[in-house]
């Protein structure tokens, strides 16, 4: 769960507070930049997380104003950046994604295309929990 940037958007009312995100994998890298204005030849730490972002489903009929949890689906692998990286400082904390159920699987036709996101066990819908 990280907080969302509202720079671009034109109100507070046309975009939700937050981004959800599911984890794919963490790493960490030692990094030596060697492009234009470097500054040395040291080591620099880097810490970050490869992550499969979620979609609100309806950010008006959701939330706190509503009374209810919020409602998030994946992306089509095949949209522009279903996938993204993520600094864990970015991080507010973890929350519980919880299928909902009654709304069904995705259809075998549209996922079971990347072995790394297990898209072939996805949920139409997830409930979002804190």
């Amino acid at each position: 769960m990280l907080l969302a940037d509202h720079a671009d958007s034109p109100g507070p009312t046309d975009s939700h507070y937050f981004l959800y995100a599911q984890v794919l994998s963490a790493h960490h890298a030692n990094v030596i930049y060697t492009g234009p204005r470097m500054w040395d030849h040291d080591a620099h730490s880097f810490d970050f997380s490869w992550v499969r972002w979620y979609e609100i489903d309806d950010p008006r009929s959701s939330g706190w104003n509503n009374s209810t949890l919020d409602l998030v689906h994946f992306p089509p692998i095949q949209k522009v950046d279903p996938f993204g990286f993520v600094d864990p400082d970015d991080v507010l904390w973890g929350c519980y994604i919880i299928p909902a159920f009654a709304k069904g699987k995705c259809r075998e036709a549209q996922h079971n295309v990347s072995r790394c996101a297990k898209d072939s066990k996805d949920y139409m819908l997830y409930y979002v929990g804190w």
